[in-house]
């Protein structure tokens, strides 16, 4: 009767704080209530995306693109706003003054859409902002003083915009702020040169706008700046500061149409620089002579007042791309040697334009190699071209830009199948496989190249290893050059051997771009998201669309869940207890056990924290009371599951002995496999399978996209048992499972169900050992355990099928008490 007693006293608390609706609560924070409101007031949303924001608690009630912290803060009580993620939702209106109040908030996303009016100088009370992201809208009005008081502000992201006005002082207090991108827009007056004292400072983009004065000799003294990019200003009158030759860490300086005036910069100094953009200004002069970096691949001087003869410096650079010194008055000899050292295999090529300059000879033959253009039209030279056999290069030839994008091999393949939106992925290792992409437009800011072509292998595998993708799973579909010049492209996702991705993949995709999570290549440069499509997987993505308790059944079931425990943990002590004082002579302490286990891998931490890029939050796929779940690509390119306990904890050490233990020596088809385990600088982790499709869980919950049809869920249900079965009758001896639940049965690719998670498992006791009189016992003690069993897995066969989670729900408590008190007796 004790069961039965806990059980009645569980459900009547339940009842009462159902009814009663308590106000102490995890809510959001009022003040953010409010504000999220205003916030909407004050925008139009003709779409209906933000519909559910009048509909209860945002971080309770998943407001759509509303992200908070997933516990509540220890100094208030609250759920707070940790990220505001509404890029490209169609809004129109402004920014309304209370973003403010968000003070917690660490992302606030507002990029493409139509919003104007100006940004709210009360955004500056974010003390926690991190990534301010508003470009590719319609702001005017001046830039806040108030935003030089954040401290955490890591990336000021304002381009393509009307703001106006001075670039704020104050923001030479921004400490931690890497990337100032604030082109495109009507910004004017003097560049700051309190700007020099930004410590983090790596990238300044600031072209496009009406900035006047001089150019800072200051900006020099920035220690980390690797981009300088102010194209079409107007520093009438100013020359280029001498000292920006000594950055030494400068990768790209473009001071296009700038109205410069002044000698060439010299920038012989600069080891790493890989772009240089001066052109269309007032320079006079020679161009220095000084040898330039050896993997600068752009040098445009073309559209100045230069003289001279060309450099013979020029020669010999391996990575150059394009030459343009037109448009000058430079004299003396065409060079013929400037291709040496480059390497034209595959679709390397090379642009030397010298037109409309003073060129009167050839110093040699130019026999240049096929992928090499030379341009000479304009030129003295060019006059006696039959005689010096040059005539095909004194041609006026339009240049075209380059674009592209993946070849379709797909003709060589069947067609994909029609169940789903399938897609051919061009470079499978299997060939002719299909799968479900997903589907991003994407930009470089400022590359440092002129030529895309030869890159886009190494594009690939920078973008796909950052994000823990193999390369083929990433398509680079189509490319095109746009005014900047920047570089804007479609990529296409594709699911690792199988046809799709599980939630989980996708939100983690989602959220390494709009999180800005992948590193910058000096080579790529910095990179923005202009939209993450994601197809047929639109409504794995949170829109708050799913069904939500309201807040009075939210605070009836917390309060009923934390007065359980306290009755569950009183019985379970007893009964532990008691155990203790019948058994203390056969308690050992619970610490961590060495172990050396043939036929299962013994990694190394080393190994396991290299494939998951350092146990990064990217890597996340789970989490639970034993610890994390990362996905990591192993040394032989194989997928897998890592799971890692937690630090300290004494349950996960016995997890994972159990875990192991049984693991290691059962094999079936519908049981998750394991390839190895961790055991050293005091961490235990285990190595399974990968499992594509995530857990049943993920297919059966509100944010699925559609639930799995009836005949999927009986194959599903009848696979699990098949595991079940193998463990209560082949394995030897039989093992009990003890945690049959959704989120513990896996899909691989092919949704084949596999039962995982065995650290709550328990073997089946021997006959034997201990007194005569205790076979019996046991087996009474085993066929209640194997018969509640069956009753709970049939609970749980019912919620599948059904789609109804409810008969687990009011009988799991009960069958625990039941089978403590039984294996206690």
């Amino acid at each position: 009767m004790l069961p039965l007693y806990i059980c009645s006293a569980i459900f009547t608390l339940l009842y009462f704080a159902h009814v009663q609706q308590p106000t102490a609560a995890q809510i959001t924070a009022p003040w953010e209530v409010n504000a999220l409101r205003a916030i909407r007031g004050s925008l139009s949303d003709p779409n209906g995306f933000l519909n559910n924001w009048n509909r209860g608690d945002p971080c309770v009630a998943n407001w759509t693109r509303v992200i908070c912290y997933n516990v509540t803060a220890k100094d208030d009580g609250y759920f707070h706003v940790q990220e505001l993620q509404l890029l490209r939702l169609g809004l129109s209106g402004t920014l309304a003054p209370e973003l403010g109040q968000l003070s917690r908030m660490k992302i606030m996303d507002f990029m493409w859409n139509k919003i104007t009016g100006s940004i709210p100088k009360e955004v500056g009370n974010i003390t926690s902002l991190e990534l301010l992201l508003v470009n590719g809208n319609q702001l005017s009005g001046s830039l806040p003083d108030e935003i030089g008081l954040l401290p955490n502000l890591n990336r000021i992201q304002i381009d393509q915009n009307n703001i106006s006005g001075p670039i704020p002082k104050s923001f030479a207090n921004l400490n931690k702020t890497k990337h100032f991108h604030m082109n495109n827009n009507s910004l004017s007056g003097q560049i700051p040169p309190e700007l020099s004292r930004l410590p983090s400072l790596v990238h300044m983009l600031l072209d496009n706008n009406n900035l006047s004065g001089y150019l800072p000799p200051e900006l020099a003294q920035l220690p980390k700046l690797l981009i300088i990019q102010l194209d079409n200003n107007n520093f009438s009158g100013s020359s280029i500061p001498p000292s920006y030759g000594n950055i030494t860490t400068l990768l790209k300086l473009s001071l296009r149409n700038c109205s410069l005036e002044g000698p060439a910069p010299d920038v012989s100094g600069i080891p790493q620089l890989g772009y240089l953009d001066v052109s269309w200004n007032q320079l006079t002069g020679p161009i220095p002579s000084g040898q330039l970096a050896s993997n600068i691949t752009t040098i445009d001087f073309s559209h100045n007042r230069l003289n001279g003869s060309i450099p013979a410096s020029f020669s010999g650079l391996p990575n150059l791309q394009r030459l343009s010194l037109d448009n000058n008055n430079l004299d003396g000899s065409v060079p013929s040697d400037v291709w040496q050292n480059i390497d034209f295999s595959g679709n390397r090529t090379l642009i030397l334009d010298f037109h409309n300059n003073g060129l009167t000879n050839l110093s040699n033959p130019l026999t240049p190699p096929a992928n090499v253009t030379i341009l000479l039209s304009g030129n003295p030279v060019c006059q006696s071209q039959n005689q010096l056999n040059i005539a095909q290069y004194c041609q006026s030839t339009p240049e075209v830009t380059a674009e592209g994008g993946s070849i379709d091999n797909s003709t060589l393949c069947a067609p994909c199948a029609t169940d789903f939106p399938l897609e051919s992925v061009l470079k499978a290792p299997n060939p002719c496989s299909c799968g479900v992409p997903l589907y991003v437009d994407y930009r470089l800011k400022s590359p440092g190249f002129w030529d895309f072509v030869p890159y886009e292998a190494q594009f690939q595998e920078y973008l796909s290893s950052g994000l823990f993708l193999n390369s083929y799973q990433l398509e680079v579909t189509t490319f095109m050059w746009e005014e900047g010049p920047r570089l804007k492209m479609t990529l296409k996702l594709f699911p690792n051997n199988t046809i799709l991705f599980n939630s989980r993949e996708v939100e983690r995709l989602r959220y390494m771009f709009t999180g800005w999570l992948i590193a910058d290549s000096d080579i790529f440069g910095p990179y923005e998201l202009i939209n993450f499509n994601p197809g047929w997987y639109e409504n794995v993505l949170s829109r708050g669309t799913k069904k939500s308790l309201s807040t009075g059944a939210i605070v009836g079931i917390v309060i009923a869940a934390f007065a359980a425990a306290a009755v569950l943990s009183s019985l379970i002590t007893l009964i532990i207890l008691r155990r203790r004082s019948r058994q203390f002579s056969k308690k050992r302490t619970a610490k961590r056990i060495p172990m050396k286990i043939d036929g299962v891998k013994d990694f190394t931490f080393e190994e396991l924290s290299n494939c998951t890029n350092d146990f990064s939050e990217s890597a996340l796929i789970g989490q639970g009371g034993y610890g994390k779940v990362y996905r990591g690509v192993l040394a032989d390119g194989k997928v897998a599951a890592i799971k890692r306990a937690q630090e300290g904890s004494l349950q996960g050490s016995k997890e994972f002995f159990t875990e192991i233990e049984l693991l290691s020596r059962l094999h079936h088809r519908n049981l998750v496999s394991l390839l190895g385990y961790c055991d050293e600088e005091d961490e235990q982790m285990l190595v399974y399978e990968y499992m594509p499709n995530g857990t049943l869980r993920d297919h059966l919950s509100a944010k699925a996209r559609e639930s799995p049809s009836f005949p999927m869920r009986l194959r599903i249900a009848l696979g699990s048992s098949r595991g079940i079965l193998y463990l209560h009758t082949e394995a030897d001896p039989p093992i009990f499972h003890r945690d049959i639940k959704a989120s513990n049965i896996l899909l691989d690719s092919k949704f084949v169900a596999k039962v995982a998670d065995f650290g709550l498992s328990r073997q089946q006791p021997s006959e034997r050992r201990g007194a005569q009189h205790q076979p019996s016992l046991r087996k009474m003690n085993c066929l209640f355990v194997w018969s509640l069993h069956m009753y709970i897995y049939g609970c749980w066969c019912m919620d599948v099928c059904s789609m109804c989670r409810l008969c687990f729900f009011r009988n799991c408590a009960l069958l625990l008490l039941v089978e403590i008190f039984v294996r206690n007796l």
